[in-house]
């Protein structure tokens, strides 16, 4: 008997539990929203000031304590409010409480305070309030007063900052930066030391300002009553004359369609794209391997630890799969201090499975976040034992993990034929609309990622023959939703709580605010230039679809057995293009609807993406004369899901285009493929 679909909540963002009220304020000139205890959006007019303000509890190991709330009190007025509500933050030895209260008046001035109190004596990396400004602020002029009363003149960096503090943002009492000329949003804090870091080395699309400095030792230890007391302060300081301010209360129209606009002048190869090897080990079956080759991979992913006993069997399965499915293996090498052991028997099972390896990652086994650089000495080895073993593969490096640990350990370029390094969006946030926000962050992090593959003119090695270059091609690998590991634990994890999935496990992944948001990354990732990105992996609750047996906690992870997932049929939308462009594309509300345009000979595909829980209309510009819609939503996700061969037949249905617009209104998380 098949098993009945989903609920809409879990079809659209993989829980059951609906997603926490988004409630809009004012104050004074400034609109925002309060959600579960944060500030979000604060902007003047339409230009965002602040992205966010939140307290964050994170254990030693950086996790982050949910927070469980009660006694909430709201008065919201017109042009003011003022919010009270309690929180605990309760996990293993951690029992951490606080209140929090939040208040903006009719001037525009937004206090944001917090008194806390230690329940338990536990380690804490951090305790207190995260002020994010957004990453449009780049390059923005900037005003700091430190602690010690001096004040600095300086501006927003635009190539991502491996700083830690960004400076000259440490050591904070408050500081400002410009929104518009005469305009400067202040923000001051009180309760601790306060500095900033450029968020965008690990995805997030915003600068965070925190506490306590990095300069103390963490993790610390907090003793059983132990009190807390921080605020922040938000003010507007606004030079201009009367006539000019009045053009800045103004609030946008809203009731506007989100405009997605098509730049046909600037294109961009496409990317390869490829698939990490099921870390369940299963085989795959003849069904999978069919829908994978509908996909057009070029690659698959399979990671090696090249110190474990059983890594020939793992590449053995892999090299099964790949050939398979007719594709070429990338191998990510985990090497130890002393990796001439583990290569010589990596070059043996070589010898003897002839895998279709084109690709070799060559990572540490750990990572140095800063200072050393073994990156050099595995890339030296790796490219000693298997140079010329298999013809025309190439040696890459970078970081197994996030940009900032290539930031702070730059590979050895002239060893290298180009560089990589991995991205997930939850390093920091975990909510739908930080995911999303996050995607934008991806072409800079590739941008900054070519700056440091290009810092000076190099030798690179191809093959045997020696070329001159001034830059490397980068890789992305891998995409995922969670970070697989944790590089930056300083002790153990905490046991998992009853039925608690793994930490490498997102339900959203069979989801489609997943789908929406595989084609935001393709989207930023191809129009960065990037030659290669792999995802996730082929099947399970990491890939693009189920297994025939079914997942092993299906109470939280609601898959169906031999079920595909949303986003794979936006993967497979993008490679039916492969050998294609991409076309530059444009937005006007980002955050609402996005999506990413292709070309291929005389065809031109947009794959176009609602990220919100409401219907939105959405005007096309830029298509052609005529349009082909298939949508992939709550009205036909049962299909798509269970036969998806049969939907991928439909062409979907033809839309007029007038006036050079087509207009479309998408159901809550639709997906829309549009053939222009």
């Amino acid at each position: 008997m098949r098993r009945r679909m989903n609920s809409k909540n879990v079809l659209y963002y993989g829980k059951e539990e609906p997603l926490p009220e988004r409630i809009p304020l004012r104050a004074g000139p400034l609109t925002l929203s309060y959600e579960q205890g944060d500030l979000r959006y604060i902007k003047l007019g339409d230009r965002e000031i602040l992205r966010r303000i939140y307290v964050a509890i994170r254990d030693r190991n950086w996790s982050t304590i949910l927070s469980s709330f009660s006694n909430i009190h709201m008065d919201i007025q017109a042009d003011s409010f003022h919010i009270t509500y309690e929180v605990e933050n309760k996990r293993a030895e951690i029992d951490f409480t606080w209140k929090g209260e939040i208040s903006g008046d009719a001037q525009g001035k937004i206090t944001f305070s917090m008194q806390g109190l230690a329940r338990s004596s536990f380690m804490r990396n951090r305790i207190g309030f995260c002020v994010l400004h957004p990453a449009a602020c780049a390059g923005a002029a900037a005003r700091v007063e430190h602690v010690d009363g001096q004040i600095e003149s300086g501006s927003f960096p635009e190539i991502i900052s491996a700083d830690q503090p960004v400076q000259p943002f440490a050591e904070l009492r408050s500081f400002a930066h410009q929104v518009s000329p005469g305009v400067w949003a202040e923000v001051s804090f009180m309760g601790d030391i306060f500095e900033m870091e450029d968020q965008r080395n690990w995805t997030d699309a915003s600068y965070k300002t925190f506490c306590t400095p990095l300069r103390l030792t963490y993790p610390v230890q907090i003793e059983t009553g132990t009190q807390i007391i921080q605020s922040v302060t938000l003010v507007i300081r606004d030079k201009r004359t009367t006539t000019a301010k009045g053009a800045a209360l103004e609030i946008p129209d809203r009731t506007q369609p989100v405009t997605f606009s098509l730049q046909s002048a600037k294109t961009y190869p496409l990317p390869h794209i490829g698939l990490g090897v099921a870390s369940h080990g299963q085989p795959l079956n003849a069904i999978e391997i069919a829908r994978l080759k509908a996909l057009h991979l070029h690659h698959l992913r399979v990671d090696l630890l090249l110190s474990s006993a059983d890594f020939p069997g793992l590449l053995d399965l892999a090299a099964a799969q790949a050939k398979a499915l007719g594709v070429s293996l990338e191998v990510a090498l985990v090497l130890d201090d002393h990796p001439k052991e583990g290569l010589a028997r990596l070059r043996q099972a070589v010898e003897r499975i002839m895998p279709p390896v084109t690709t070799w990652l060559v990572y540490p086994v750990k990572e140095i976040f800063k200072g050393g650089s073994p990156t050099h000495q595995v890339v030296e080895a790796a490219r000693k034992h298997l140079s010329g073993l298999i013809p025309g593969a190439r040696f890459g490096a970078g970081t197994n993990t996030d940009l900032i640990f290539m930031q702070r350990t730059p590979p050895p370029l002239d060893l290298l034929d180009f560089v990589t390094f991995a991205i997930n969006p939850q390093v920091h946030a975990f909510d739908d609309a930080s995911i999303v926000e996050a995607l934008e962050a991806q072409a800079a992090a590739v941008r900054t990622a070519r700056h440091i593959s290009s810092g000076k003119r190099r030798w690179v090695h191809r093959g045997c023959t020696p070329r001159y270059s001034s830059a490397s091609p980068v890789i992305v690998s891998p995409v995922t939703l969670k970070p697989p590991h944790n590089p930056y634990a300083t002790g153990p994890a905490p046991a998992l709580l009853p039925g608690e999935l793994p930490p490498q496990v997102d339900p959203r992944q069979m989801s489609l605010l997943g789908a929406g948001w595989t084609a935001g990354s393709l989207k930023y990732l191809a129009e960065s230039g990037v030659q290669s990105i792999t995802y996730y992996e082929t099947t399970g609750w990491r890939g693009v679809m189920e297994t025939e047996y079914g997942c092993p906690m299906p109470e939280v992870f609601h898959s169906t057995p031999g079920s595909v997932f949303p986003l794979y049929h936006v993967l497979a939308d993008f490679g039916e293009f492969s050998g294609g462009e991409v076309i530059h594309s444009r937005s006007s509300n980002a955050l609402v609807v996005d999506g990413l345009s292709l070309r291929k000979g005389e065809k031109t595909r947009v794959i176009l993406a609602n990220f919100t829980e409401e219907s939105q209309p959405v005007s096309i510009q830029g298509l052609g004369a005529h349009a082909w819609v298939r949508l992939l939503d709550e009205t036909n996700a049962e299909e798509a899901l269970l036969a998806p061969e049969k939907f991928r037949l439909s062409a979907g249905v033809q839309y007029p285009i007038a006036g050079g617009s087509l207009q479309l209104t998408l159901l809550p998380y639709a997906v829309a493929r549009i053939d222009g």
